[in-house]
């Protein structure tokens, strides 16, 4: 038999047929998940914004008028999906943190920020850490740019579909993505440098920790 295209699909739904969307769901739901982990970086909320994606999906499909392909839009519902969860979480985490400000100031602290042996499996962890909270502190209009250039692989034209954008504005906010990244790491490397200053024992540690951007890539 052979395979439907999106188009086909998406006017067979339109038409009553409940198994086109079950086929638009099996091909696009590996998709979809993928992109709403590496936004939200959280399993669980991941699952949370791919059932929300596909109620979309369901609800609205009449309003995808063909401008641009359906994946482009699919995923323009997914990362609007994700960035709505971000939202909400930061919300009900600022309640949290206003609730335990008084015990988190009473409590002295005596673990630095970072702390990371000399061990290479160990640095690697750390970096990756790192590099997931940088991620995750980039600002909502940057993040998905970011994730679907640079970690996705997609081009600045498909990204600039997905998120509705010029492609020298996808060009613009991919650049100082990157810089808000290496400025993130940058301190990162700097308390490492201070607690573990290059010895015999550990100076082929600091070799492996190798160029930044290196680092950002290996990390992905």
């Amino acid at each position: 038999m052979e395979k439907k295209s999106d188009l086909e699909l998406i006017a067979a739904f339109q038409n009553g047929d409940t198994h086109a969307f079950e086929e638009i769901v099996s091909r696009y739901s590996a998709k979809a998940y993928s992109l709403a982990s590496r936004l939200t970086r959280n399993g669980e909320d991941a699952e949370e914004v791919l059932q929300d994606v596909f109620v979309t999906v369901f609800r609205k499909i009449d309003r995808f008028e063909g401008k641009s392909s359906f994946s482009s839009w699919l995923y323009r519902v997914t990362v609007n999906s994700s960035l709505m969860k971000l939202r909400k979480k930061r919300q009900d985490q600022s309640v949290s943190i206003e609730d335990e400000a008084v015990q988190v100031s009473n409590t002295p602290s005596t673990t630095p920020a970072y702390h990371i042996e000399g061990e290479s499996g160990t640095t690697r962890l750390q970096v990756s850490q790192a590099l997931e909270r940088a991620i995750t502190s980039l600002p909502d209009e940057y993040r998905p740019v970011f994730v679907l250039r640079d970690i996705d692989g997609l081009s600045s034209k498909e990204v600039g579909e997905i998120l509705e954008l010029s492609i020298p504005a996808v060009k613009s906010r991919l650049h100082r993505s990157r810089l808000m990244l290496r400025k993130s790491l940058a301190r990162f490397y700097a308390e490492y440098r201070d607690l573990n200053e290059p010895t015999d024992t550990n100076l082929e540690g600091h070799r492996e920790l190798g160029d930044l951007n290196d680092l950002i890539a290996s990390n992905m």
